[in-house]
């Protein structure tokens, strides 16, 4: 999943998930209920996407993987910037989209998150 296309095509399948541009028409921004969990320049090739993650797994990411990095102009303990350039697997991709998704939710108060998290 290396095409913003796809990229974008997943992220807004995700319930309640919606595209804003409030830095802008260069960087698309990926809400719920009015929380940003991802955000990426749709024009940069390869495309470099800002995601949540938890603080110890968001370290342990940038050890394993060259194409993770602290969150370029977020909160680096609890985001990182992911190159997508083919070196993390299709799949961790998936799930770190997921994550960020997920982690946003949860912060929401009860009434918002109501159907957005799988049971």
């Amino acid at each position: 999943m290396q095409q913003e296309s796809d990229v974008t095509r997943y992220l807004l399948a995700k319930p309640g998930a919606y595209a804003d541009y409030p830095f802008g028409p260069d960087v698309r921004v990926f809400k719920v209920a009015g929380k940003v969990f991802a955000l990426f320049d749709p024009s940069r090739q390869p495309v470099r996407i800002n995601l949540k993650c938890e603080p110890m797994q968001a370290l342990a990411l940038r050890d394993m993987f060259c194409a993770i990095e602290p969150g370029y102009h977020m909160n680096k303990k609890h985001w990182n910037t992911i190159t997508l350039d083919g070196t993390v697997p299709e799949g961790e991709l998936l799930r770190l989209f997921d994550l960020s998704f997920e982690l946003v939710v949860r912060g929401l108060p009860k009434a918002k998150r109501a159907g957005l998290l799988a049971p």
